[in-house]
This record gives structure tokens, sequence and C-alpha cells, in this order.
């Protein structure tokens, strides 16, 4: 690891006053389980590092029934997992965040770490997306909002400009008859990263499926949200017939890749079977009253 400038401002003014006096060349450490890595094992070298560790207001979560939920980047994915109002109400994130590593590292791994290292792999990026979560972004000047599934780029780029602050994430109030769900396939069980993820949320009106919003992961060079399949959803009858013919949609809109991990063949037949598992989740928490 080579040497590098170190701050730990205690405001979140102080650390964007840094970051516009310092210039390029810095990285942000929230939780650092994805950064340390990298300076060490994959020659990242940053002038200089600012932590985020004293911003306490990056650290709560909050959740009103009409306003909806707002997460600080600094929130830990352990914290995700276990909260009781996302478990109930965006099941999709809670159900992203635990599938996250290790336990240790869910409890330093944070959610604007995991989405500002914008891996195409990102497990909570598909279920963000999915939920119609928004980013909230502070710079010197202002502070503005950003939809999830615009904020990525590419391959560890994202819409951030310099010297701005990924500070939130902001999800609406959750919709009546509603159901959320995320489910990704890996070669091992746990501590790997996602050959695909999916995550879907459902709104029903009485059988029918009012609306939809389907995205996934590692398919593509962003997490991609699906809207020929939502089409292929809205409006339909909530039948195991109506999730299958959606599903195999997806298999033609992904535009995977062939590593070490999987085929660009293998990804699509995963890319339709995991949206129909997610779908067929998200339509039953939906028909039992979960939101």
């Amino acid at each position: 690891m080579r040497p590098f400038a170190f701050y730990a401002p205690s405001s979140l003014p102080e650390a964007l006053t840094l970051l516009q006096q310092q210039g390029q060349g810095g990285r942000l450490l929230a939780g650092g389980t994805d950064l340390l890595v990298q300076m060490k094992e994959r020659d990242l070298a940053p002038r200089y590092v600012v932590s985020l560790r004293n911003l306490p207001e990056l650290r709560t979560i909050s959740f009103d029934p009409s306003g909806g939920l707002t997460v600080g980047a600094r929130v830990s994915m352990r914290a995700i997992e276990l909260d009781p109002d996302i478990r109930a109400h965006y099941a999709a994130l809670a159900e992203a965040a635990g599938v996250v590593g290790s336990i240790q590292v869910r409890n330093l791994a944070t959610l604007g770490g995991n989405i500002c290292n914008a891996a195409p792999s990102a497990d909570t990026a598909p279920a963000l997306i999915a939920l119609a979560a928004t980013a909230v972004i502070a710079g010197t000047d202002a502070t503005r909002e950003l939809p999830v599934e615009e904020l990525f780029q590419g391959p560890g780029r994202t819409a951030l400009q310099a010297g701005e602050i990924l500070v939130a994430i902001k999800c609406a109030a959750p919709w009546p008859r509603s159901g959320s769900a995320y489910l990704r396939h890996t070669p091992r069980a746990e501590l790997d990263i996602a050959v695909v993820g999916a995550s879907a949320a459902l709104r029903l009106d009485g059988e029918t499926i009012a609306d939809a919003r389907i995205a996934l992961g590692a398919v593509a060079p962003v997490p991609l949200r699906m809207p020929s399949v939502e089409a292929a959803l809205k409006g339909q009858p909530a039948t195991a017939a109506t999730l299958a013919a959606a599903a195999e949609v997806a298999a033609g809109e992904v535009r995977p890749i062939s590593d070490q991990r999987g085929s660009e063949k293998f990804r699509r037949t995963l890319s339709a079977v995991l949206t129909r598992r997610v779908l067929e989740r998200a339509l039953a928490a939906a028909q039992a009253g979960e939101a």
C-alpha cells in the first residue's frame, strides 16, 4: 500500500470542503470493505482518503408510513438486514443486504459503499432500483436527488461529480397490497458475488398486477431495470402463467458477458429463472398483505 494523506472530518460541510480543497485523487472511506481491498490488492493508490466515520447523520435509518424510508449512506448492511421496518415494508432491500459477504463483513460494509463501488453485481442495486429508490447527493453548493438507476455509469463509475458525497438513499412510502423480493445465484452458498441477481416489486389491484418494477444485476455493465418485463406484467392477471411469460422476456433484455463464473448463455438462462422466482416471491408477499 502506497502512502496517502488521511482526513477524518467531524461534519458533512467539513468533509465537502476537504474534497473541494484537495481536488482530484481522493477517495471516501465508509466501511472500507471494498476500498481497503482495492488499495492492498488491486493497486489502487489514492492521493488522500477522507473518512466518513465521524458523520453520525450518515448512520441513521428513519421510516414513516406516509413519508417512506431514508437510509444513511454509512448504515451497515447488518443494520439494514435486521431493521424491522425495512424487513416489513422493503423486503427486497433487507434480503439483498443479508447476502453481502459474511456477518463480519456486513457489520462493516455500508449501503453507500456498496452502491458507490458501482460493481455490476452489487446486491443492493437491483433491490433499490426495483423499489424506485433515489440517491441523495450533497455538494458544497447544493444537494440533489437522482434515481438510483441513473447513478450507475459503468463498472466502478457513478454519476457523482467531483466533490460530491452520497449521503442517503430514499424510498417512497410502500405501495398498498405490494411485495418485493431479491434473489441471486452464486457458485457458493455464501461469501461470493452474484452470477445474476434479480429483484422485483409488485402492486396488486384485486387479482390484477397494477404496477411492477424489475431489475437485474451482473447481466450488463450496470444494474439493469427491465422495462419490457414490467410491461409484460402490468395490467395482467396475477397468475403463474403471467409471471412465467414475463420472466422469459428478461432473457432477451439482458446484456451479459462470459467470464470464469458463467457464460453469456448461462446468465441469460439464469435471468429468466431468477426473474420468475423473484416475481413469485414478490407476488406471494403482496397477496399476503405484506409491503
